[in-house]
Order: structure tokens, then C-alpha cells, then sequence
């Protein structure tokens, strides 16, 4: 099957250039953890920081290829040696959180409108009908977050289990198009997302896009099971029609094909950028430390990007824009007030982008 789009690949060819991955010098390294300490108290409230509060010279050209390697390349790019050794988890936050200032506008994640989320067991149900993965220790389906990109920075690793698994939707899509087209048309109509209970004043609980839309010669996908099982509880939502149900299926199948799904071990000290367009995520299911200092840690992030791409028309009942460049995505919640406002319209101004939050 012939492939035009970088972000269109398989297990081999991942395997095969390794150009996805960057590494940063030890000066470089340096650099990022001196910024953060220089910049002060790494427990101030995490909205009040600048991206002027921390200098970044020499780290930037590593970071600006790897985001550009997310846009234009293979989907997703795994920067390695963030500073670890001797650093404590809130100086790691605050460092994932100095890159972000520097690249794009932090989205909020959840009900309770959090721009940074700590990703670690705090016994969760991730089935249950306002479940979330990043807080169980569960096996995740694949999935795409609510903004441009999403970044993880690694703390703690677990001792067993917790691999990340990523897998192409261009590729995949593409398989389905060519062995099953039936199954092709039914992903590129409407299906009900839950919103998991985690909607703002005047947004409906759940919402209705496709699965997959092609555009310019691009795929777009967003595929989360999780949310979709979930609106079909919630009274008023149309069922989905037998071929629907059997066509995320099969395309849940693909995905999990060997040479479709890439697993990669985070290490302390990664952190990974992927493209919520294209680039599906997931995580096998771990055995966590005894010692809750050793717990497996890694820490969200969620950007819009100022060299985002224009997203289909269908998008915007999430996205609240198609327009690129703007500040666009994430879950408002329920407690996105005056200081997140002001936050969106400050880090906006700064990086030239249009804030349409």
C-alpha cells in the first residue's frame, strides 16, 4: 500500500529511522533544570508563571524540532535526558510546564479545569461513566486527547507494565478503506462522545462527530471507545447502528496489529510529544511501587500549537475552532474562571496566537 504522509507508518519503518527521537545535550539538560530553579518557587500556582520567567537558549532548537517533527513528521516525537537525578517531582512539573510556555497555550484536562495533570494511580475506575485513565492503573484503549498536542514527561517509571503504545490512524484508516470499505464510510459518520460529565455551563453532555474525516489528502482522527460506549447510556443519544459498532471494531483490530502498534518504554527523564490528529495512544495496564515516592509519575500536558493546521468543519463542537493557530481544545470544566481567562488571553498574546477560548 503506497504512503505519501510521514504520519502514515507502520512498526518496521518507526523501528527502522529513528529520526523521531532527539536528545538533549548535557548542557542543554543543564540549562532546563537551572531555568526552572532560577526562575523560583517551583509551588507558586502553576497560572501565575511567564514564559519570560524562564530562559531557554540552548534546549530550544532540540525542543522546536521534536514539536515540528509532531506537526509535519511522524506524529510523534520522544525527547530523551530531561534532568531527573536529583531533581524533586514538583521542579519536574514545573519544567514540563517551562516548555509548554514556550511552545503553545496549556488546555484544561478535566472537571476540576486543571492545565497540568499528575498522571499516577490514585485508584480510579477507568470504565465507570466519568472514568479517566491517566488517574487508574488500567490497561487504556487507543485514543486521542482534546488538544493539539499532548505532551508526557516521565518521573517515575512503573516496575511492571505501563508501556506506551502508539499506533497511526492514517494506516489504519488507510487498511480499512482497502480491505473493508463499508466499514471505511461507516467511521467517517457521526458518532456520540461522552463529555464523562466533565462540561461546562451550556455545553450538552455528550457531542457528535466522526470518527475519521479525510481532508486535503489528511486523515483525522478521533477514536476514544471509552467516550463512546459511554454517551450511549446517557438518555436522548441515538443508538449507534450495527455497521458503526462493527466498523470501530475492526478498526480497533487494525490498530492492535503487530505491525500497526509500537510500544515504547518511557523512561524518568523522557518526555513524549504526539499529535491528537493523527497519532492514537494507549497504555498497558501496570503493577505500581510499594513506596508512594517511587509510584509511577508522569506528568499531562495539553498544548494548542501556534502552527496548528486547520481542523475539519466537524471538529468545532469540541475544538470550539477549526481555525489554526488559535487557542482551541480542552475540557473547560467546571471551574474555568477569571485567573484560567486570563491565563488563555496572556499566554495567547504572548506566542501571536488568537485566543478563541
Amino acid at each position: 500500500m503506497a504512503r505519501i504522509s510521514p504520519a502514515s507508518w507502520t512498526v518496521a519503518e518507526v523501528e527502522a529511522d529513528r529520526g523521531w527521537i532527539y536528545r538533549l545535550s548535557a548542557a542543554e539538560s543543564a540549562e532546563l533544570i537551572a531555568a526552572v530553579r532560577r526562575a523560583g518557587d517551583a509551588s507558586r500556582p502553576i497560572l501565575d508563571w511567564r514564559r519570560d520567567d524562564f530562559t531557554l537558549r540552548e534546549s530550544l532548537p532540540t525542543l522546536a524540532a521534536a514539536f515540528r517533527e509532531v506537526r509535519d513528521g511522524r506524529g510523534m516525537a520522544l525527547v530523551r535526558n530531561l534532568p531527573r537525578e536529583g531533581v524533586t517531582p514538583a521542579e519536574f512539573r514545573l519544567m514540563t510546564w517551562a516548555i509548554g510556555l514556550h511552545f503553545g497555550v496549556a488546555r484544561p484536562q478535566n472537571r476540576t479545569s486543571d492545565y497540568i495533570t499528575e498522571v499516577k494511580d490514585a485508584g480510579h475506575a477507568y470504565r465507570s461513566p466519568t472514568g479517566r485513565g491517566y488517574n487508574s492503573k488500567a490497561e487504556l484503549d487507543f485514543h486521542v486527547d482534546g488538544s493539539d498536542v499532548v505532551l508526557l514527561s516521565c518521573y517515575n517509571q512503573a516496575p511492571v507494565g505501563g508501556m506506551s503504545l502508539c499506533a497511526s490512524a492514517a494506516t489504519a484508516y488507510d487498511i480499512v478503506r482497502a480491505e473493508r470499505p463499508d466499514y471505511a464510510a461507516a467511521l467517517a459518520t457521526d458518532y456520540t462522545f461522552s463529555r464523562n460529565g466533565e462540561q461546562s455551563d451550556g455545553e450538552a453532555p455528550w457531542y457528535a462527530a466522526p470518527i475519521c474525516t479525510v481532508e486535503d489528502g489528511r486523515v483525522f482522527c478521533k477514536w476514544n471507545r471509552n467516550r463512546i460506549v459511554n454517551a450511549q447510556k446517557i438518555d436522548g443519544v441515538p443508538p449507534l447502528t450495527a455497521l458503526q459498532r462493527e466498523a470501530m471494531e475492526y478498526f480497533d483490530q487494525v490498530l492492535r496489529r503487530p505491525e500497526n502498534m509500537f510500544c515504547m518504554h518511557l523512561e524518568p527523564g523522557d518526555l513524549q510529544i504526539l499529535c491528537n490528529q493523527t497519532m492514537l495512544h494507549s497504555r498497558t495496564g501496570f503493577e505500581d511501587h510499594a513506596e508512594e515516592d517511587r509510584k509511577r509519575t508522569l506528568y499531562r500536558l495539553w498544548l494548542a500549537r501556534p502552527d496548528s493546521r486547520r481542523l475539519p468543519a466537524s471538529w468545532e463542537v469540541f475544538y470550539g475552532t477549526a481555525e489554526p493557530g488559535t487557542v482551541r481544545g480542552g475540557m473547560k470544566g467546571h471551574h474555568y474562571d477569571d485567573a484560567r481567562r486570563t491565563f488563555d488571553a496572556r499566554q495567547a498574546a504572548t506566542l501571536g496566537m488568537r485566543n478563541a477560548a
